[in-house]
């Protein structure tokens, strides 16, 4: 522990050891006292209850007298086991000075709950001579109870009244002793303090007077504070930051140029990779020959062959002449449909496929050539392993932030380590029949494209089928 600290906390431990002290001192005595006084006020109230009892005793009787019920014989029964245990209570008060006059306090009550008894028996007996002279008694005792109590109390007074006035002076004397002591200790205090203030403040007086010149940006003055503890630690080692700030503020200047630099490469990156991505479309056909075959097979007759031929040249001119980096939704959908077109001739009844698309949506722009990969490879691995083939369900619809868009099959499914092979593009690469791009070269150019990954999803289960979810934001321009 360091030096400053063990002053502190040598003081500190002074300090409170002598007011602990004294707390313990101070609180002991005030307990005992008012324990003392506690168990003196306990006396007092335990004998103004046998007075109150006594009282309760005769109304009881004399309510018992005029209306001998059980409810009234029951209260008084209770009124009486009731004083006889306060002057079981009262017994404990005895000692020398009041032997004689609690003595027959006790016999009072003894009267008292006999001539009671004698005069319910004597009502009870239609004696009416009788239990109104032992009510009379009662009255009389219960008068003499209430005397006695007074005359109990008074000694009581006379015996504690030393008692009393010796509390009274020592309170007195412990309380100017605390004074004083809170006196003495408030000054040696006040004197450590102004002494550790001004072994401490000089040099950190100092260490503030180099921080200010730090700020000013003169880091070449030395720092050197006149002290032999801690704040002298505390100062080389803030002569060490002035050396290395100093440093670190050409070693900023520098990463700051190459961050620059390299932000600037990531964008051009990110750029080049969108169209490189987008650049491994290469279709195998010419559509202008297509076009010719379509108007000879036209010309022939045969114009399913025709419409086929048409769709094929469709698809190829959209990839080769479209060569922006986004399209709207509707294009999408338009070649898409050509896409199934030229697939129901191939699969006949064997390909079920169901559109359900919210027209506000197809003003939105997405990547070239998203959608018509993602049917694709519902087509290979959903319909054409399939003797009795299969159905693909494609649907777009209005949410509040972002156009959902679904494409789902009844396949054989996926794995879930498939699934996550796919969406972190770690799954080797399969190109579609048609364009060549597979379902990772989707998947990269959508995150490019809208800077984010949480746009496709993938949803499947082995054996019921797959479901394709792309969540396209509104407010991306492309």
């Amino acid at each position: 522990m360091n030096s400053i600290q063990k002053k502190i906390l040598v003081l500190v431990i002074a300090v409170l050891f002598i007011m602990v002290a004294i707390w313990t001192s101070l609180t002991y005595y005030n307990q005992k006292m008012q324990n003392q006084y506690n168990e003196i006020l306990e006396r007092y109230l335990i004998m103004n209850e046998v007075t109150s009892e006594s009282q309760q005793i005769v109304a009881a009787l004399n309510n018992y007298l005029i209306e001998p019920s059980e409810s009234n014989l029951k209260e008084l029964n209770l009124n009486k086991n009731q004083i006889l245990r306060t002057k079981e209570r009262v017994s404990k008060f005895r000692n020398v000075d009041n032997d004689y006059a609690l003595t027959n306090y006790e016999n009072l009550i003894d009267s008292l709950v006999e001539i009671t008894t004698q005069s319910v028996l004597a009502r009870t007996g239609q004696q009416t001579e009788d239990y109104l002279s032992a009510f009379s008694e009662a009255s009389r005792i219960s008068k003499y109870i209430s005397e006695m109590t007074l005359t109990l109390i008074d000694m009581e007074l006379k015996t504690y009244d030393r008692f009393y006035r010796s509390i009274i002076d020592s309170s007195g004397e412990l309380r100017m002793l605390g004074i004083w002591l809170l006196l003495l200790i408030t000054f040696v205090v006040l004197l450590l303090a102004h002494w550790f203030a001004k072994r401490i403040t000089r040099p950190v007086n100092q260490l503030t007077q180099a921080a200010h010149e730090l700020s000013l940006g003169r880091f070449d003055l030395k720092i050197e504070v006149d002290s032999n503890d801690e704040i002298s630690f505390l100062a080389k080692m803030f002569d060490k930051m002035r050396i290395n700030i100093n440093n670190y503020l050409s070693e900023i200047k520098q990463k700051a140029q190459l961050e620059h630099e390299l932000q600037e490469s990531k964008l051009l990156l990110q750029e080049s990779q969108l169209r490189s991505l987008q650049s491994q479309i290469n279709p195998h056909f010419l559509y202008n020959t297509l076009d010719i075959l379509s108007k000879k097979a036209y010309l022939e007759g045969s114009e399913e062959t025709s419409d086929l031929l048409v769709s094929v040249a469709g698809l190829l001119r959209y990839n080769l002449n479209n060569l922006e980096n986004s399209a709207a939704l509707f294009e999408e959908v338009q070649v898409l449909k050509k896409y199934i077109d030229i697939q129901h001739a191939r699969f006949t009844d064997r390909l079920h496929f169901h559109l359900e698309v919210d027209e506000s949506c197809l003003d939105i722009k997405i990547p070239r050539l998203t959608l018509q990969p993602i049917v694709e490879n519902a087509v290979i691995y959903a319909v054409e392993p399939d003797e009795n083939g299969g159905s693909i369900y494609f649907r777009v619809k209005n949410e509040v932030d972002y156009v959902r868009i679904e494409i789902e099959d009844n396949g054989p499914g996926m794995t879930e380590e498939k699934v996550k092979q796919i969406l972190h593009m770690n799954s080797k690469e399969v190109g579609g029949h048609f364009t060549g791009i597979g379902i990772n070269n989707v998947v990269k150019r959508l995150s490019l494209f809208y800077s984010c990954n949480d746009v496709f999803e993938i949803e499947s289960k082995v054996g019921i089928g797959t479901k394709v979810i792309l969540k396209i934001p509104k407010n991306n321009e492309g």
